[in-house]
């Protein structure tokens, strides 16, 4: 899922929307990862508010919500970050420089019970939130800007 913007971020210096969603499509390749514009689409802008919506146009639907750890490492400076960590299963991909900070951020204490081993990565769609795993893969230290040159063609 593209975002519109992050209320986090200044927008100045963020390649515009169009691009960015053609960069995720180009990357996914036609794999099982779809890039969509969905939020836009919703009007939401807060991952909140982008949960509600799709958990009521999709209601039959088990969403498990894929972040950065980066983003865990910020997570409490979100509104609504509690109900976040409990609205839907999170799947938490390591991030050069943040994956360490993140475990021993604010997030990762309070909900550290409902952390799940790896190996339950497959029924992670089926857990109850709060539940959350940390993929346990390589840090990938490359940038959304260097992906979106990378599919564009540009060399770094």
């Amino acid at each position: 899922m593209v975002s519109p913007g992050n209320p986090l971020k200044a927008a100045a210096g963020m390649a515009p929307f169009a691009t960015r969603l053609e960069s995720a499509r180009k990357i996914a390749g036609g794999r099982r990862i779809i890039a969509t514009d969905i939020e836009q689409r919703l009007g939401t802008h807060y991952t909140a508010d982008t949960m509600r919506a799709l958990t009521r146009r999709f209601p039959a639907h088990r969403f498990v919500w894929l972040m950065g750890a980066d983003n865990l490492t910020q997570l409490p400076k979100w509104g609504h970050w509690r109900w976040i960590m409990q609205a839907m299963p999170m799947l938490v991909v390591p991030r050069p420089g943040e994956t360490r900070r993140a475990l021993a951020g604010m997030a990762a204490a309070r909900f550290k019970r409902n952390r799940l081993p790896a190996r339950a990565g497959l029924m992670l769609p089926a857990a109850t939130p709060p539940s959350w795993i940390l993929l346990p893969v390589r840090e990938n230290p490359t940038s959304a800007t260097e992906l979106r040159k990378k599919s564009e063609g540009v060399p770094p």
